[in-house]
């Protein structure tokens, strides 16, 4: 099996779960001529991912691909055209992986995508799901979305399928981000004016995430398809500070400042996508892997908490 983003946050989790699956041997993909990676997983050394990313020799002995490399999406944009940027690596990077991949006889090509391609928002218990039109509004889901359309038509082209992954928000040892900073603000006592977000989020635990791809790499049904993929509880803002802080072992100090009061000051100060990630719902039904390829998560959100705040 060959791993791409292998010293990724959610590709690093990756080794450990693909290794148990297969035949259990894993080629990690990176930059790092240098790195040694766990569970007797191979290190293959390439220069970044592009359209013109050498890829002599990856497929050797690999009939699956598990692609989780990617630019990823960044709050402080400082390309003139992020775009180009996104497409150069997302779109680019990973139809050019896949062709090699297709060329070299390997049989599946897993690739983790984002509920980005489904859009930012759902109204309060309409949740995403792989039958909605897609409706990417930056241009990270734009990338990804046309990637995954590149993919399918690849595979209807040479017969190797293609499997599609779409994550909400990933939590878990190492994560980074806004989540990294709401657990450094409860760990700080920092009172947070969080507590009257009446929303509803859904979220995955990465190790959810790595089984349900794990699963992808294997199960026949999974071929050809997009999978929606979560916990399967949501929450609103406040509720999740709430348990963040019990896995904490730090009672969260929220003050009940009201959503639009919030949301009118952050758009004040220029940061409405940050009120809109805080307050908006964004809520993603995962029943279809879980009623056709029997996958049940094995971490409940409280866990996947606890597992987040010990980091391991």
């Amino acid at each position: 099996m060959l791993l791409t983003g292998a010293t990724g946050f959610v590709g690093a989790a990756l080794i450990e779960r693909l290794a148990r699956v297969g035949d259990g041997r894993v080629r990690a993909c990176t930059r790092d001529a240098k790195a040694v990676f766990a569970h007797g997983a191979e290190a293959f050394v390439i220069d970044g991912l592009s359209a013109a990313t050498s890829w002599d020799r990856a497929f050797d002995a690999v009939d699956v691909v598990v692609h989780a490399a990617a630019r990823v999406h960044v709050m402080n944009e400082t390309a003139a055209d992020p775009l180009q940027e996104f497409r150069r690596v997302n779109v680019d990077g990973t139809l050019h992986l896949a062709r090699c991949a297709a060329r070299a006889g390997v049989r599946r090509f897993v690739f983790i995508s984002s509920v980005k391609v489904n859009g930012e928002e759902t109204r309060p218990g309409q949740a995403f799901s792989e039958t909605d039109m897609p409706a990417p509004l930056d241009p990270y889901g734009v990338s990804k979305w046309e990637a995954e359309q590149g993919l399918f038509a690849l595979a209807q082209e040479t017969g190797m399928e293609v499997v599609v992954i779409r994550p909400p928000l990933v939590y878990g040892p190492g994560v980074g981000a806004n989540f990294l900073s709401m657990m450094r603000w409860l760990r700080r006592g920092v009172p947070l004016p969080l507590g009257a977000i009446h929303n509803r989020r859904s979220l995955v635990a990465l190790d959810n995430l790595a089984d349900l791809v794990a699963l992808c790499t294997q199960h026949p049904a999974a071929a050809n398809q997009v999978w929606m993929a979560a916990d399967g509880e949501d929450m609103s803002t406040s509720q999740l500070l709430r348990r963040m802080g019990q896995a904490l072992g730090r009672p969260a100090r929220l003050l009940p400042v009201p959503a639009w009061l919030l949301g009118a000051c952050c758009t004040l100060i220029g940061k409405a996508g940050f009120a809109r990630r805080l307050c908006g719902s964004l809520q993603v039904d995962s029943s279809k892997a879980q009623r056709e390829l029997g996958w049940v998560p094995p971490l409940t959100v409280d866990e996947g908490l606890r597992r987040a705040a010990r980091g391991k």
